[in-house]
């Protein structure tokens, strides 16, 4: 058990998931749909219904699509007017991040979507490990007014990162938090925490299940490159959840 609670974050992609992660003693939830693809930005239906089944914080993601986070003016439109709905439909605050070509945090596009959120959380999402200067970034983020930067310190996983994620936290001053996030899990967070004195944590605790609906014909499937079996999901689990909860203090 550690010295102080942890305040623990659990992305979800469904209604059952954020019951899952709340039954767990999960404090806030990160709203995606397709976390297979990172996660995207959630539709107002699966906002809506989740928010009616939980009493947890909700953080939607605002991501239109895969691949990368240079967006063309179309996208980023799309971008505006769904956190603009998000936001209006309650959503506590928003996590995004928009890239210039050059690997740069866009200032210009970032601020808009800051604006947007208002006195609601803006966390700069993942995007950041693909920033060619951290340091840089963090402080344009802390320009910015961002609440919070989500990380795996431009590694694999939080814990291979935890050399950059402890200077990220040293760097920052109290100015903006920091949210390990990528491969977490009961047997790693107190390492984690313990070497870069986080105060939260971002998981997806998921386990693998299958849709017994699908037929089993590994000739048919909707991916037309990626090995991708169309019976097999992921779902939050709520005893991973309650495993890291204790872990994390209660």
């Amino acid at each position: 058990m550690m010295a102080k609670r942890i305040l623990l974050e659990i992305c979800v992609a469904s209604v059952e998931d954020a019951l899952a992660a709340e039954s767990g003693g999960a404090d806030r939830l990160e709203l995606n749909c397709a976390l297979a693809l990172g996660g995207l930005t959630p539709s107002l239906g699966l906002y809506s219904e989740v928010r009616r089944a939980v009493s947890l914080p909700i953080i939607a993601m605002i991501r239109p699509r895969p691949g990368g986070f240079c967006y063309t003016s179309a996208e980023f439109n799309v971008m505006w007017r769904d956190a603009d709905m998000l936001l209006a439909a309650g959503a506590k605050g928003l996590a995004f991040g928009i890239l210039t070509h050059d690997g740069e945090i866009d200032s210009e596009r970032n601020q808009s979507l800051r604006n947007l959120c208002d006195y609601r959380d803006a966390v700069f999402h993942r995007a950041f490990d693909w920033t060619r200067d951290p340091i840089a970034s963090l402080n344009k983020l802390i320009e910015l007014k961002f609440n919070r930067v989500m990380t795996s310190g431009q590694a694999a996983t939080a814990l291979e990162g935890v050399p950059l994620i402890t200077e990220l936290v040293r760097q920052s001053n109290g100015q903006i938090g920091i949210l390990p996030a990528a491969g977490i899990n009961p047997l790693n967070a107190g390492e984690i925490l313990a070497r870069t004195g986080c105060n939260q944590v971002h998981a997806s605790s998921r386990l693998k299940r299958e849709d017994a609906s699908m037929p089993m014909n590994r000739n048919v499937r909707f991916h037309s490159k990626e090995p991708i079996a169309e019976d097999a999901l992921e779902s939050t689990d709520a005893e991973l959840v309650a495993q890291l909860r204790s872990l994390l203090g209660s």
